[in-house]
């Protein structure tokens, strides 16, 4: 299945591109809980290779609660893109709302050691009506 991005973000030469897709049969709106698939593609358009070191997301419900989740990587991995290359990964959030939001952003290093900081855009997320 090919992605369709919905929202993109360039920071430094870093592009981040996300689709993402609610999931019917992993959500049970009965019992509060919703959930959706995000598929993101990170793109080293700069001059050297990065390795992506830590991620930060910021959750909303649509009750306004907010979740910050930091963590090494992404889904296991740290990868290192040379220029022009991309990786591409699936994660997903469950929320206890029909909507939300997410956003947050990337430390990638370069290989003396300095840092870059990555945005990845603001996306929502939206059951749709008959999932509410």
């Amino acid at each position: 299945m090919k992605a369709f991005f919905q929202h993109a973000a360039m920071t430094h030469g870093i592009t981040v591109r996300v689709a993402v897709n609610f999931l019917p049969e992993q959500s049970q709106p009965e019992a509060g809980q919703w959930f959706w698939v995000y598929h993101i593609r990170i793109e080293n358009d700069a001059d050297e290779p990065l390795r992506l070191m830590t991620r930060h997301w910021r959750i909303t419900d649509g009750n306004g609660g907010i979740s910050h989740v930091d963590g090494e990587g992404v889904v296991g991995e740290q990868p290192r893109l040379l220029p022009g290359e991309a990786h591409d990964y699936v994660s997903g959030c469950p929320l206890p709302t029909s909507h939300g939001s997410m956003e947050g952003f990337y430390v990638l290093h370069k290989d003396d050691g300095t840092q870059v900081e990555v945005r990845i855009p603001f996306f929502p997320l939206a059951a749709p009506a008959t999932a509410q």
